[in-house]
């Protein structure tokens, strides 16, 4: 239906092989490095570009940036509007460094005129990057899909060990509390994704005062600490660090390269075989194999191993993408093909790229991350629309609520319409159903 193919507004198939688009992050991640260096004492802020400046959010972090810079801290922001244009205003006031990092989108976003350093990003993974590189405390305003992303992303960060533990604060919890609640019934209690000491990563707060007592708390971060467990720091060493990246943004290009009508499927690793998610994962990777897609995971247990062992007995491509970390790294038994990752970002962007869909089932930061990440990207044009399916409307349900009620309706953070970017479903068959309405093959890829 016509509709239906509005929805579906692909773009046109990423080149892995194109060494071009290798250099172009590459200058940004080196150009990015050292622009952010030379700062010290750094509180990130983050919040909707779309508040006002009459909201109390706008004043409250206005309020809050003024208190920090005087005493003596660098601000970044995003470098837009709203939020972010409220936290550069207060640095200014105080005569602090204000910092904006921009992102370069399909409808261009200014830099707010109170930014007195500035950076511009073409990809959103490398300026997510420098956003929390350097931070000592990490401030989270009422925001939308982007906000939501870049918090679940700095908390699974943390619980993989690739950054420390540095404050993080929710300010305002009459916009927050409705996901943290769901994060303590559901993926604490009911799924057993997070713990109660995930929980105590971050702290709600609702004034100026409180924010600054958060951050007061706060050392000096030794500056690339959470990209190497030697702790190098600065200088040639740090030189060695972007080599690294590179290697790993080549060799995850080279080996999707050859992938075709990927689904990857997101999970939470505590569940075990006898589960109904365990069960409904490898019977629909299973189905998936049958239709002749492949499927791609973390590589980890839990859903992961399902959904491998799914398309392993279908007879279609199993991919394990991993991160090495210090807890376990075992890798299932169900992959034809498999690849590790020391950094994140690389292994986010790796995962993500040659997908025609998303499947998530319950899980915790990680996943949480990852389908906010894709809202993101679909949102702001960066890529174009694919099938976002979260399975089992008994945990997404509370999500759901938060992300229409307080995100859309309430906040007016993001559009209505922006609520139809994910799809809920309860069954194998409907899942199936959305994915082939998509298109596949769209272009081979040139060798």
């Amino acid at each position: 239906m016509p509709k239906e193919k509005k929805f579906y507004q692909y773009h046109e198939p990423v080149d892995f092989r194109d060494t071009w688009r290798i250099f172009k992050i590459m200058s940004e991640f080196v150009e990015g490095y050292q622009f952010i260096s030379q700062f010290r004492r750094e509180v990130t802020v983050f919040g909707s570009a779309r508040t006002k400046s009459t909201n109390k959010y706008y004043k409250l972090a206005e309020e809050s940036a003024y208190l920090l810079g005087k005493k003596k801290n660098t601000i970044i922001t995003g470098g837009g509007p709203g939020i972010m244009e409220a936290a550069n205003r207060g640095a200014t006031r105080a005569n602090a460094v204000s910092v904006g990092l921009n992102i370069q989108l399909p409808r261009e976003q200014v830099i707010n005129p109170y930014v007195k350093k500035a950076q511009g990003f073409h990809y959103f993974f490398t300026r997510k990057v420098m956003l929390t590189s350097p931070s000592q405390a990490f401030l989270y305003y009422p925001g939308g899909f982007g906000t939501i992303d870049e918090f679940f992303e700095v908390l699974d960060t943390m619980e993989l060990g690739k950054m420390p533990e540095v404050p993080i604060g929710l300010v305002g919890k009459e916009f927050w509390s409705p996901l943290v609640d769901f994060l303590k019934k559901y993926s604490r209690d009911y799924i057993g994704s997070i713990t109660e000491k995930n929980l105590k990563l971050f702290t709600q707060v609702d004034t100026a005062v409180e924010v600054v007592k958060l951050v007061e708390k706060t050392k000096e971060r030794a500056f690339f600490r959470e990209l190497s467990p030697t702790n190098l720091s600065t200088g040639e060493s740090a030189n060695w660090m972007i080599f690294k990246i590179m290697a790993e943004l080549v060799e995850g290009f080279d080996f999707v390269s050859n992938l075709h009508d990927n689904i990857t499927i997101l999970g939470t690793r505590s569940v075990k075989p006898d589960s109904i998610y365990y069960q409904a994962a490898y019977n629909l990777a299973y189905k998936l194999g049958k239709n002749k897609y492949s499927v791609m995971t973390g590589g980890g247990s839990g859903i992961m191993e399902a959904a491998n062992k799914g398309a392993y007995e279908a007879g279609t491509s199993s991919i394990g993408i991993g991160i090495k970390t210090f807890h376990n790294n075992k890798m299932n038994d169900y992959l034809t093909k498999s690849l590790n990752f020391k950094f994140p970002f690389t292994r986010k962007l790796i995962i993500t790229a040659p997908s025609l869909g998303f499947v998530a089932f319950p899980g915790g930061f990680g996943t949480m991350h990852q389908v906010f990440e894709i809202l993101t990207l679909m949102q702001t044009g960066k890529i174009g629309k694919i099938p976002i399916i979260l399975f089992n409307t008994k945990y997404w349900a509370p999500l759901d609520k938060f992300i229409k009620e307080i995100l859309a309706k309430k906040f007016k953070t993001i559009n209505p319409e922006d609520t139809k970017l994910y799809q809920i479903v309860d069954t194998v068959d409907e899942a199936i159903k959305i994915i082939k309405k998509a298109p596949r093959n769209l272009k081979k890829l040139k060798k």
